[in-house]
């Protein structure tokens, strides 16, 4: 297990280095991740030896979240004042989100020709 998490520690080390050394517009953790899934990709066994460890790392994924209740928890006072603005930011942006990401998905089905004529009956565009 220890290894396992070193590795994935080294993608985000390295990933963070790219980032800063680029002065790349994504974070380091996020290009390590996609360095890890494309060497993944790329060499199934490193897949294959990670996939214990991350699978239980995902099954005890709420407990990531205790650092989040805990600032919650911390700047009660901010959100009693602030939180009705907060909410609707949180709201809009995750609709904002989810309308991109529909649109983004439909207009790559478009360009790739993979869009079924029978789904686009089925919502009456037809």
């Amino acid at each position: 297990m220890i290894q396992t998490l070193a590795i994935i520690l080294s993608f985000q080390l390295v990933g963070e280095v790219m980032s800063r050394a680029a002065a790349l517009p994504l974070p380091g953790p996020v290009v390590g991740m996609l360095l890890l899934v494309a060497t993944c990709i790329t060499r199934p066994r490193l897949a294959d030896r990670i996939r214990p460890t991350t699978s239980g790392l995902l099954s005890h994924l709420s407990l990531f979240f205790v650092p989040a209740g805990v600032g919650i928890i911390a700047h009660w006072q901010l959100l009693r004042s602030d939180g009705l603005g907060i909410a609707a930011a949180v709201m809009i942006s995750t609709i904002l989100a989810i309308a991109a990401g529909a649109l983004a998905f439909t207009w790559v089905a478009r360009m790739t020709g993979s869009e079924e004529p029978d789904a686009l009956k089925d919502q009456g565009h037809e």
